[in-house]
């Protein structure tokens, strides 16, 4: 079964905007911290960014904080990565998780996104 579906990726030049979505089945949305992800070529996956349904968020760096917003959207199921002022440095496979601590648990990824930016 499919949980969490991203969309959103593409192409775009140094400097572009994109947003990412991540859709998330209502079997397993509840008290959930989202988050987004990325693997670059040839390196681990980095955490970027999370969200709770609470509202509360987090970033990895001031960095990445300063070009990327992550947003929620209870209704509609949605977590959201709206990046900005891309670099080529950006590209990468992006993946949205969810984990739940509280019964019933769980830890979640999505198949990913690709982002490409281009200099």
């Amino acid at each position: 079964q499919v949980y969490l579906e991203e969309s959103g990726g593409g192409s775009v030049q140094a400097g572009g905007s994109l947003e990412l979505t991540c859709t998330v089945s209502a079997s397993i949305f509840g008290a959930n911290i989202f988050s987004w992800y990325r693997q670059a070529p040839g390196k681990e996956r980095e955490f970027l960014a999370s969200v709770t349904t609470g509202g509360i968020t987090d970033y990895a760096t001031d960095s990445i904080k300063g070009r990327f917003t992550i947003s929620g959207n209870n209704a509609k199921r949605t977590v959201h990565l709206r990046m900005t002022a891309l670099k080529p440095e950006d590209t990468g496979v992006y993946y949205c998780r969810s984990r739940r601590r509280v019964t019933p648990r769980h830890d979640y990824w999505g198949q990913g996104t690709q982002v490409t930016v281009s200099s």
